[in-house]
C-alpha cells in the first residue's frame, strides 16, 4: 500500500442519532467505543465515521454549500482518499489507532443534502472504523495510513429462523458454524440471527459483501421446502456468479449420511470478491457440511481476493 498521510480538518459530534454533527475541534476517542459524547458511538463496528476533505470540497464546487458534520461524519481529513483503502487498514493519529471496518453505507432515507443536490457523497465516499486504541484528536493533527494488520480471512455467519429471531428457539447452528470457522483461523466479524425474510437477507448479504468486504458468508437455515424457506432465492438474487460445486459437494457428502439430504435446496455463489455458502438449519448437518468443504474453500477465496485493495474498489456496490 502506498504511504499516505493527511491533516485533520474537523472533529464532529452529534447529541442525537439522525441529526447533523457539529465541529467541536477536539475530542477524546474511547477504545472499543468511539468519539466521546457522540450519539453514534457504541460497541459495534461503526464507531467512527470518516470523510475526505477533498471530496467535500469537490462536492461544494457543484454548489452544495455543506459544512463540516453535515454528512454525519466524525472526522474530516485532508490528503487521504479513504474510499481507496481496503477494510482492515489502520489509521494512526497521535496515540489514536483506528481500523477501517466498512466502506460506504446504505441510505434508507435521503437526507436534505440529497434532496437539494440529487446526490450525497457519504454513502459511497465515507468509511467507518472502530477504535483500536483511544486518545485525543484535534484539528491540525496528522493522520497516517498503515498496512492492514490482521491478515486472517474475514467471515460472517447468518442464521435464518423465524422462531429463533422471535426468541422462541435458541440459535444453535450459528454458534456451531462460528466455532468451526474460528478454529480454522477465520476472523468472524459478524454473526446475525434473522427471520426468514428474503428482502432482509438480500440486504444483509449485499452489505456484508459490498461494504464490510468479508471473504466468506455462511448461512444456515431456510434451505428446505417450507413456504418460508427462501435462503437460496435470496442468495441467488444477489449473486454475480454461480459456484455450484460447493453446494453439490455438501449434498453429495450428506447423502452418505441421510438420504433426506436430496431435499436440500442450498446454493453457493460469488458476489464481488465474497463467497456465499448456504448450509442446512440443523446444527449437526451444518457442522458436517461445513467441516467437509471448509479445508478446500481457502484456495478459491484467495483467488477471489487477488490484491486485497480491490475490495474497496469493487463495482458491485449498492445503496446511495
Amino acid at each position: 500500500m502506498m504511504s499516505m498521510q493527511g491533516t485533520v480538518k474537523a472533529v464532529c459530534i452529534s447529541d442525537v442519532r439522525g441529526t447533523q454533527k457539529r465541529d467541536v475541534q477536539t475530542a477524546d476517542l474511547r477504545t472499543g467505543w468511539g468519539v466521546s459524547n457522540d450519539a453514534h458511538a457504541g460497541d459495534w463496528h461503526r464507531q467512527v465515521s470518516l470523510l475526505s476533505y477533498d471530496r467535500i470540497q469537490e462536492f461544494n464546487s457543484r454548489g452544495a454549500d455543506v459544512e463540516f458534520g453535515d454528512f454525519g461524519e466524525n472526522l474530516v481529513v485532508e490528503g487521504i482518499d479513504f474510499r481507496s483503502l481496503p477494510v482492515g487498514t489502520r489509521l494512526m493519529c497521535g496515540e489514536v489507532i483506528l481500523e477501517i471496518t466498512q466502506i460506504g453505507k446504505e441510505c434508507h432515507t435521503h437526507c436534505r443534502i440529497y434532496h437539494k443536490m440529487g446526490d450525497c457523497i457519504m454513502p459511497r465516499e465515507g468509511v467507518f472504523a472502530c477504535v483500536i486504541q483511544g486518545g485525543s484528536i484535534t484539528v491540525g493533527d496528522m493522520m497516517e495510513v498503515h498496512e492492514q494488520v490482521d491478515m486472517r480471512l474475514r467471515a460472517a455467519v447468518i442464521t435464518l429462523s423465524d422462531k429463533g429471531a422471535s426468541g422462541q428457539r435458541e440459535d444453535q447452528s450459528g454458534p456451531v458454524v462460528r466455532s468451526i470457522l474460528e478454529k480454522a483461523g477465520y476472523a468472524v466479524v459478524e454473526q446475525l440471527l434473522l427471520a426468514d425474510d428474503r428482502e432482509k437477507l438480500e440486504s444483509e448479504l449485499c452489505n456484508l459483501c459490498d461494504r464490510r468486504c468479508v471473504d466468506l458468508i455462511v448461512t444456515t437455515g431456510g434451505t428446505g421446502f417450507s413456504a418460508r424457506d427462501m435462503t437460496p432465492e435470496a442468495t441467488m438474487a444477489v449473486a454475480n456468479r454461480n459456484a455450484p460445486g460447493i453446494a453439490e459437494a455438501i449434498r453429495a457428502y450428506s447423502l452418505t449420511i441421510t438420504k433426506r439430504a436430496m431435499l436440500s435446496r442450498a446454493v453457493s455463489v460469488i458476489r464481488g470478491s465474497t463467497l456465499i455458502v448456504n448450509l442446512p438449519g440443523s446444527p449437526r448437518a451444518a457442522e458436517e457440511g461445513l467441516t467437509y468443504v471448509l479445508p478446500h474453500l481457502e484456495h478459491g477465496i484467495q483467488i477471489l481476493r487477488g490484491d486485497a485493495a480491490e475490495c474497496a474498489l469493487t463495482e458491485n456496490r449498492t445503496g446511495g
